[in-house]
């Protein structure tokens, strides 16, 4: 499995890059604090918004602690997604949140 720190995740934010993140977290978490710009798809529905996704496009999946992130990770890989789980998840999040 791909996997990409947060610290890495953010350097790559601040430098202009655009970043396709996808929160895989319970609503009420993301309500508590995501990363700007993040797309909001829980664990749970994510196999419901396949076609939403785009294969072309590489994407970064994030939850709170990486745990979720890593089996959302797997399952859009298996999918023939291009996908990274970011490590440490919110936990370890120090860039910028709404």
């Amino acid at each position: 499995m791909k996997e990409i720190t947060t610290t890495e995740v953010q350097r790559r934010l601040e430098a202009g890059e655009q970043l396709h993140l996808i929160d895989v977290r319970e609503l009420a978490e993301v309500e508590e604090g995501h990363i700007p710009g993040v797309v909001h798809i829980p664990l749970g529905t994510l196999p419901d918004h396949l076609e939403e996704l785009d294969q072309s496009k590489s994407y970064i999946i994030v939850c709170r602690s990486s745990a979720r992130s890593g089996k959302a990770t797997a399952f859009l890989q298996e999918k023939g997604f291009d996908a990274t789980n970011m490590v440490g998840g919110m936990l370890a999040w120090e860039g910028e949140v709404e």
